[in-house]
């Protein structure tokens, strides 16, 4: 069974500095029917005016995977302040370092286990224009971990007609390893390209649509679109227009 979440009918938000798409439950976007699909939780299509960005936040237990499209992302943490232990509570009133401990720029992949808790902020680091990205929530296996990131570029040519892992459990193909029991590949696919994939029919897939266009076992989905997959046993990417898509395994939660 293939289900459309058609872009048109995400959730929506926006502060004047940020405009999000959502396309499950999130923030003050609730809708009982998109409560995530699986153990992906939250998939938010963000894009960041120039020079603005998250303020110092917190967050505990939970596998957070950004994808930058266009622009570049700017990272602080606190990490190197919390490095004892335990006391990584993520209460309000830590101090974050006063410089960038990474940026994100197009075909980057960082993942965030925010395990006992950990603050970080996130900001465009460009003055003239906006950073496009996308913020992916995946349920962790284990709870309580140390907090910790992993970072990685694909380049586009590696991507280009097919899928690439970009981040597994345990770091299958190179992919950046992650406290989950789901994968996630990005692939480039245009014109006559086509990527197929098996998938096992007892678990769930996820097949977002970044920008451009394609099709999905025959059904045509456009940028912002998403798929639910259940029960498929073999997943096909064809007919592509300048199409960037990401494919998740997902663990039926």
């Amino acid at each position: 069974m293939i289900t459309v979440r058609p872009s048109s009918e995400r959730g929506r938000s926006s502060t004047g500095w940020l405009h999000s798409a959502h396309s499950f439950s999130f923030g003050d976007y609730f809708d009982l029917r998109h409560q995530g699909h699986g153990n992906l939780l939250v998939l938010n299509d963000d894009t960041v005016a120039p020079g603005k960005g998250f303020g110092t936040h917190g967050h505990r237990d939970m596998e957070i995977v950004s994808y930058v499209l266009d622009g570049a992302l700017a990272h602080q943490d606190n990490l190197h302040e919390r490095a004892g232990g335990p006391g990584a509570s993520g209460a309000p009133g830590d101090t974050p370092p006063t410089a960038p401990t990474g940026i994100l720029r197009p075909g980057d992949v960082q993942r965030m286990s925010a395990g006992w808790g950990v603050r970080h902020s996130e900001f465009n680091a460009l003055p003239d224009q906006p950073t496009h990205f996308l913020q992916i929530w995946i349920k962790p296996l284990f709870t309580g971990i140390r907090p910790s990131y992993a970072q990685k570029h694909f380049p586009p040519a590696d991507r280009r007609g097919r899928l690439v892992r970009i981040a597994s459990r345990r770091g299958e193909d190179g992919s950046v390893s992650m406290n989950a029991d789901a994968s996630i590949w990005s692939g480039l696919l245009d014109g006559s390209e086509t990527a197929t994939q098996v998938l096992n029919p007892e678990r769930l897939a996820y097949v977002h649509v970044a920008r451009g266009a394609l099709q999905v076992n025959g059904i045509a989905l456009s940028g912002g679109d998403g798929a639910l997959l259940d029960g498929e046993t073999t997943l096909t990417l064809h007919d592509g227009h300048d199409a960037e898509v990401l494919v998740f395994d997902l663990a039926r939660r």
